[in-house]
């Protein structure tokens, strides 16, 4: 069983939303590993979104167009199609949320990823203690 302890943040450079007759939306980006859990789209209503795909995993899509602002700023719901070349990996619905700032600490680590580790308590919790001891000098 792998443990995860850090957040990983990776943007999408290119991606395309559509919109069907029926007025639903289609956000196509590049395939990632592992299936998404309790994915959710946060979306700041001007140029970014966040597509937190699982509790490790999200996928920051910038320069959204500005007639598409306006069109997923109310939906409650949206498609997301991962494409791996042009053939479709997965297809799921999220949730959106609409919030005020999309804002992610931690540190980048190349252009297009950004890195949070998890505070003490989260590894603490992740690594499963049962007992911990403390050393050194005060």
């Amino acid at each position: 069983m792998e443990t995860q302890y850090y957040t990983l943040v990776e943007k999408q450079d290119f991606y395309e939303i559509i919109e069907n007759k029926y007025g639903e939306l289609a956000i196509f980006i590049d395939s990632r590993p592992g299936t998404p859990v309790n994915p959710v789209l946060d979306f700041d209503g001007k140029k970014t979104a966040l597509l937190r795909r699982d509790d490790r995993l999200a996928v920051r899509l910038d320069n959204i167009d500005v007639e598409t602002k306006n069109i997923l700023a109310e939906r409650e719901f949206v498609m997301i199609v991962e494409l791996k070349g042009e053939e479709v990996e997965r297809v799921y619905g999220v949730p959106v949320e609409n919030v005020e700032e999309i804002v992610f600490k931690g540190r980048q680590t190349r252009a297009d990823e950004l890195i949070r580790a998890k505070s003490k308590e989260e590894v603490i919790a992740s690594f499963g203690a049962v007992r911990s001891w403390v050393g050194g000098q005060k």
